[in-house]
């Protein structure tokens, strides 16, 4: 569908109207069909890595120094991205190869059509605490430069990506690629200038021990300081929201193909690692001048690193450019992001359709509530805490695909998403999450105890990738499919085996559906398609359950 499809006739009982005639090119609840799929993979690429210019890696990687010194954060920020990039890459490639978003992956990896709520609900969580974080450094920004209070530069920060996240990926792509060599310019610039002029910022830099006197590596700190790295964990369903628009892969294209989905998938975490580290090396850098609370800020950072470098009069006025830009290039993704996941979640639980306009406005509200709670001054302690849940939900999904799709075979190989072919709840992905995330949170508040404090992390992720296995082979995959036949005769996938482009219409709202979002109408000779199927409130629609021949067979080899 586009924004010239006429508005579809629905049935009222199926509660699909709003949904079928969503306007707003960003497919909210459904397959990204191959009609709208138009863009090279290094356009999309593009588009996801423009994502990731915000500025709180500045302030977790200097927060993380500042504490407990150079060699432990760097070897936090190692640990954390080698975790990120192994649990993105899977995840990364079923968004690009079978074009569905990570909330759509969850659910056939695990969780089930309703039990993937849970996780909607934690991504959702994700993207305002962010968009509360990046806020909050433009309102600093916006102070310093514009002299306006800080309550006043939270409203500004929150209002003006609403213009812009209005139309969907047209309009989130065109802003990427266009702001994207400034930002880097502005960004790269004053650290090679620090570097290659003054040498001594870099043995400052190496040799400083941090505020806990140590100096030296240790594994507490190392994990301490990881665990607040990886609660950007969630970062990769940001990703995923644009690269499930990427191309079908062929032969022509493959290389490209994989490189656009390596360097905007997992890879995204090399870029991000690069800026904490350089967080660090600026807020040590200006350490002495504006003591550590303030050496944290990334608007103070970027006007210390400018001041060495350029006359005085354009050193507020770029630090500033550069924390606007970077704000709108990732809160226009944190609000699009948040709303395509709490229309997610309250469409399945009470199959209405309410927009996904009103979303965005509800992120925007409770990150705006966050900010006025000066949310950023107590930043690592609010990330460590969430990255249990994030690293839990993650490393769960990831583990469903390398392990239980791949090596056990007791997961379906290609991913499921309509209502009807998936249990409500699925045990294996909610038993491991809830579990993995509840055990590591106790860790994590002290509750087994001051030594295994700064573990929780990796309780958090060894819970999970031992608990989901498990728990697939106990009820032996019986709970992934509800049935294996949607009943409909044409094949799913193409022969390069991309999601099939043959269209088929719903006779409930009367659009044309590509194949990989529609199934045989339980009342009717004919098709309905997932959205009707999302608010079917009476069921009429909804294949019964079917004996379940599993499964996936083996598993074709990416190419």
């Amino acid at each position: 569908m586009t924004q010239a499809d006429p508005k579809p006739v629905v049935a009222e009982a199926s509660g699909a109207g709003p949904a079928a005639g969503e306007t707003l090119e960003d497919y909210t609840l459904r397959f990204a069909p191959r009609s709208y799929r138009r863009w090279k993979p290094m356009v999309v690429a593009t588009t996801a890595l423009g994502g990731i210019a915000y500025m709180a890696d500045f302030s977790i990687g200097a927060g993380i120094g500042l504490t407990h010194g150079t060699g432990n954060a760097l070897a936090a920020i190692l640990v954390a991205a080698v975790v990120i990039f192994v649990t993105g890459f899977p995840l990364a490639y079923y968004a690009a190869r079978y074009n569905i978003d990570l909330d759509l992956i969850t659910r056939g990896s695990g969780f089930g059509y309703y039990g993937s709520v849970l996780t909607s609900v934690i991504f959702a969580s994700f993207t305002f605490i962010f968009f509360a974080l990046e806020g909050s450094i433009m309102a600093q920004g916006l102070k310093l430069g514009l002299g306006l209070p800080l309550w006043l530069g939270y409203l500004v920060s929150t209002f003006m990506v609403i213009p812009l996240v209005v139309h969907g990926m047209k309009a989130l792509s065109k802003l990427q690629v266009w702001t994207t060599p400034v930002w880097l310019l502005l960004m790269v610039a004053p650290l090679l200038y620090l570097v290659g002029t003054d040498p001594g910022s870099v043995h400052r830099f190496v040799s400083y021990a941090g505020s806990d006197g140590h100096g030296g590596v240790n594994a507490a700190s190392v994990l301490l300081g990881a665990g607040v790295c990886l609660s950007l964990i969630a970062q990769i369903g940001e990703q995923i929201d644009y690269l499930r628009f990427m191309p079908p892969k062929t032969e022509a294209n493959k290389r490209s193909w994989w490189t656009a989905v390596v360097t905007a998938g997992p890879g995204w975490v090399v870029l991000g690692a690069l800026k904490q580290a350089i967080g660090l090396f600026l807020a040590v850098y200006i350490l002495a001048k504006v003591g550590p609370a303030a050496a944290t800020e990334p608007i103070q950072q970027f006007t210390g690193a400018f001041a060495a470098m350029l006359p005085s009069w354009l050193v507020i006025p770029l630090a500033v450019a550069l924390v606007v830009i970077s704000q709108i290039k990732i809160n226009v993704t944190n609000a699009y992001s948040g709303s395509l996941a709490w229309t997610n979640s309250f469409t399945r639980i009470t199959k209405r359709y309410p927009g996904r306009m009103v979303f965005v406005l509800a992120n925007l509200a409770f990150a705006l509530v966050l900010m006025e709670a000066d949310m950023f001054s107590f930043l690592n302690a609010v990330l460590g805490f969430y990255s249990n849940c994030a690293i839990a939900w993650v490393v769960t999904v990831a583990t469903d695909i390398i392990v239980n799709k791949y090596l056990l075979k007791l997961s379906p190989h290609a991913p499921e998403f309509r209502r009807g072919m998936l249990h409500a709840v699925n045990p294996v992905g909610v038993v491991a999450f809830v579990a993995a995330s509840g055990l590591s949170i106790a860790v994590y508040f002290h509750a087994l105890g001051d030594t295994l404090q700064p573990y929780s992390p990796v309780a958090a992720a060894l819970i999970a990738f031992v608990l989901t296995p498990l728990t697939a082979v106990a009820t032996k995959g019986r709970y992934y499919l509800r049935r294996a036949d949607d009943g409909i005769a044409e094949p799913l996938l193409d022969a390069d085996g991309n999601p099939s482009a043959a269209t088929l219409t719903c006779h409930v709202c009367r659009q044309d559906f590509e194949r990989p979002d529609a199934t045989a109408c339980l009342t009717h000779d004919a098709v309905v398609c997932s959205l009707c199927l999302s608010t079917d409130r009476v069921g009429d629609h909804v294949l019964p359950a079917a004996e379940r021949p599993v499964t996936s067979g083996p598993a074709p080899r990416p190419r």
